[in-house]
């Protein structure tokens, strides 16, 4: 399963800029990343007057781009995703997806904190954190590192996430929406989908799966 971490504070607290130095680091030491960017009062990333706006205008529920070097997807949902669905949906091939906000995701995080900004942190004891990136000294029971030092999160990040080893995992969605599944559940699924993968010609060794019924 791919690996998720939330860069999270409090507004102009410095996350974009956090993550613009955290992403060339990591893809400096060869991982793959993705970004999610969660924004509570809504978005549009197509501009007025270009075909797939006017897609969009016209009542498309789902409007790709395909160019030789990108792909864009634009679709209505009905409600807010967790970084787990999304994970589970849209991403893949890729080693880590940092996010930006996502505070009362269940997913660990890191917290940017200046206190020029803000009189006091935005995550608690109750929160999985993992680190702090801040301007200040603060004792929150985790490293606090400076605000600028990508690469000191980057170690803690490689190591809390990504030097365990890749394990497989199965993932389940119905109608959208993902289905939790009991450890047991999922061993079952899991060895039944290799097991007869296993019998066809070229499937002996899968990486990844995609199962699709309709």
């Amino acid at each position: 399963m791919i690996p998720i971490i939330s860069v999270v504070g409090r507004s102009n607290s410095g996350k974009t800029t956090l993550l613009e130095k955290l992403i060339p680091e990591m893809t400096a030491r060869g991982y793959r990343v993705a970004t999610v960017k969660h924004d509570v009062h809504g978005f549009d990333v197509d501009r007025e007057g270009k075909d797939s706006w006017r897609h969009k205008q016209a009542g498309a529920h789902t409007v790709v781009l395909s160019s030789p070097t990108k792909l864009a997807v634009m679709r209505d949902v009905p409600r807010d995703h967790t970084l787990d669905e999304i994970r589970c949906l849209f991403v893949h091939d890729v080693d880590l997806i940092l996010s930006e906000g996502y505070k009362n995701d269940v997913q660990p995080k890191i917290e940017v904190y200046r206190r020029a900004a803000h009189p006091e942190p935005l995550c608690s004891s109750k929160d999985d954190l993992v680190a702090v990136a801040s301007d200040t000294p603060l004792e929150m029971g985790v490293p606090c590192l400076d605000i600028n030092d990508a690469g000191g999160l980057a170690d803690i990040i490689e190591e809390r996430l990504l030097r365990h080893g890749k394990e497989h995992s199965v993932c389940l969605t119905v109608n959208g929406r993902r289905i939790p599944l009991s450890p047991f559940a999922h061993n079952v699924l899991l060895g039944t989908l290799k097991g007869l993968l296993g019998a066809l010609k070229g499937c002996e060794n899968p990486d990844r799966i995609d199962l699709r019924v309709e």
